[in-house]
């Protein structure tokens, strides 16, 4: 982690990722990109359904290839770039054929690796093969959830899966939240550990620098007026003065399971996720 000298109070607090000789590229491949604009939380209306987003610095979007549709072609990494859209560093890959695209690098990689996507792929960092070609114990991430689907699961800095057991025709994979999950056997997945694990270490130091990535304010309940929030009023500083936990629009929070009673993925649960009190267990 990079750290400064405290000329400010928000410069002492500050630490970022070391980029330096990590990343090999600063520019962009510019077929690969296109603008965009983002929901900011926003849907379809207009209307705010995620509080706290908005604004920030424009970006650029890179074009990852979640699909790995390129099977038995060997590719070559050849740059590790930033991409502000993701905490992932993603990579500049040529296929033998000729083709460029972007992906997501696991943390090892750096220019001049190879990798490939095959049935019967080397267990090595970066390879992809399907979950029942792939070892019990083995970290994997970018992970399908149906065959041919693209990668859904495992796609952030730092975050992988662990594969726990093959049989009847799905894997039971450990996810990054401590759930146990089956998928279907012929999904593929990638071998290693995603790059950029540094990443949830950043601080940012300062409120400017949420703004720039686009993070509104956060009001605190018992900071306002007892029509917005149902720990607002009082005199001076008050607790929250009922018995549960509460959302802004009164939804208990603490300790509720939010998951929806029969939902269509509860028969690939194997194991539930671990959360409150449990959850700093093991």
């Amino acid at each position: 982690m990079k750290t400064y000298k405290p000329t400010t109070k928000s410069r002492r607090e500050t630490t970022n990722v070391t980029y330096r000789g990590v990343l090999t590229r600063s520019e962009p491949e510019k077929s690969l990109t296109k603008g965009f604009r983002r929901a900011v939380g926003r849907n379809n209306q207009g209307r705010i359904t995620m509080r706290h987003k908005g604004a920030g610095h424009k970006r650029l979007y890179r074009d990852i290839d979640f699909l790995y549709n390129k099977k038995n072609i060997p590719a070559t990494i050849k740059s590790v770039e930033y991409d502000p859209n993701r905490s992932a560093f993603i990579g500049l890959v040529f296929y033998k054929d000729g083709e460029k695209r972007y992906v997501i690098l696991p943390k090892t990689a750096k220019p001049g690796d190879t990798f490939m996507v095959a049935e019967n792929a080397e267990l090595s960092a970066g390879n992809r093969l399907p979950l029942k070609n792939i070892p019990v114990g083995t970290f994997v991430y970018n992970i399908e959830l149906k065959p041919n689907g693209g990668a859904k699961i495992g796609r952030g800095a730092g975050v992988f899966a662990q594969v726990v057991a093959n049989s009847e025709g799905y894997t039971n994979i450990k996810m990054p939240s401590s759930e146990i999950r089956k998928v279907n056997e012929n999904c593929y997945a990638s071998i290693g550990v995603v790059s950029n694990e540094e990443h949830h270490l950043e601080n940012y130091g300062k409120a400017g620098r949420s703004r720039w990535k686009g993070i509104r304010p956060t009001v605190r309940g018992t900071a306002m007026n007892p029509v917005d929030h149902p720990y607002g009023g009082g005199e001076g500083r008050q607790g929250r003065g009922i018995k549960r936990p509460k959302n802004i629009w009164g939804k208990v929070t603490g300790g509720r399971k939010t998951r929806h009673p029969k939902k269509y993925s509860d028969v690939f649960i194997v194991s539930r996720r671990r959360t409150g009190k449990n959850k700093k267990q093991s």
